[in-house]
């Protein structure tokens, strides 16, 4: 039997639907719950390592609840830092557009140091028009840099935060919301801009919006060489664009993936909301771990650790 066989027995390659070269796959015929056989799982799980990005529709049966159930299934589940989790959950967060827009490329949670390994998405209320979420394959991105690009990125580090500051342009509301909230706790972790995938073995890039700086480099030339790697990233051809309808699932794995969703649905409402699930500290090309250097609540002194 080969490698992928066993796989093509659980879910038939007919119902695998490609969605880019290098990125993403629609998976059909799959109804998600917490009941699904163990197998069945752990052949979702490969074509999540194989394609970044899985989407399913028509999952109209989930509630937050069996959501957790099947997101458990894959880890542990996390809440976000300093949002939380909605009320009577482990992990969800409600993603509304009345509340915040997260157009911006980025890895979920990269501020901390063992930021979440899987992120599952559902759709609850999905505009007329737009809103659409673009993904990003990072480990393309690495293999797509030229050797000596890659080279550098392999013996760089980046501090991450998530206290980035607000746009130009944002509302009060917004801004007392990221003071009194998001950045109720501030993060700064150094993380590796190449880390080693704990189950692949594949090198992709650790990069995003919550970059701060690159350690030992000034913030000029550091902003330009961030700005010449993230555009690789975000290259079209290691990219892949859904979208969604209601009750739609998306499962990405955010230790080789950016996502930015898009901000083109002016004043109508979008909700999406997301479980996470705990990663593991990223790992360098010579071994060595990322570190939180300050965690820092508020209304408490620093720690460093």
């Amino acid at each position: 039997m080969s490698e992928t066989a066993w796989i093509d027995k659980i879910v038939p390659r007919a119902d695998v639907v490609k969605r880019a070269a290098r990125i993403g796959a629609e998976i059909r015929n799959i109804k998600l719950s917490g009941d699904l056989p163990d197998q069945t799982i752990a052949a979702i799980n490969d074509l999540l390592l194989k394609h970044k990005v899985i989407f399913f529709r028509d999952q109209g049966h989930l509630d937050d609840a069996e959501q957790e159930r099947f997101a458990l299934r894959f880890g542990k589940l996390v809440p976000h830092p300093t949002l939380g989790a909605s009320k009577g959950t482990a992990s969800i967060l409600e993603l509304d557009s009345a509340r915040f827009r997260v157009d911006l490329w980025h890895s979920d949670g990269t501020f901390m140091g063992a930021y979440p390994k899987i992120t599952v998405l559902r759709g609850v209320v999905i505009p007329p028009f737009g809103g659409d979420t673009v993904w990003s394959n990072t480990a393309a991105a690495y293999l797509a840099l030229p050797q000596p690009l890659q080279r550098l990125a392999d013996e760089l580090w980046a501090v991450h935060t998530n206290d980035y500051g607000v746009r130009p342009g944002t509302s009060d509301v917004d801004k007392k919301y990221y003071d009194e909230v998001f950045t109720s706790t501030i993060y700064e972790t150094e993380h590796p801009t190449v880390r080693v995938h704990p189950e692949t073995g594949e090198r992709a890039l650790v990069l995003g919006y919550y970059v701060q700086r690159f350690v030992g480099i000034p913030k000029y030339d550091g902003q330009k060489l961030l700005d010449l790697l993230q555009s690789h990233v975000t290259a079209p051809e290691n990219t892949v664009r859904w979208n969604w309808k209601e009750s739609d699932v998306a499962i990405w794995d955010n230790r080789a993936t950016q996502h930015y969703a898009v901000n083109d649905y002016g004043d109508v409402r979008r909700i999406v909301r997301r479980a996470t699930i705990n990663g593991d500290l990223p790992i360098s090309v010579d071994g060595r771990c990322s570190v939180t250097r300050v965690k820092t609540n508020k209304q408490a002194p620093a720690r460093i650790t």
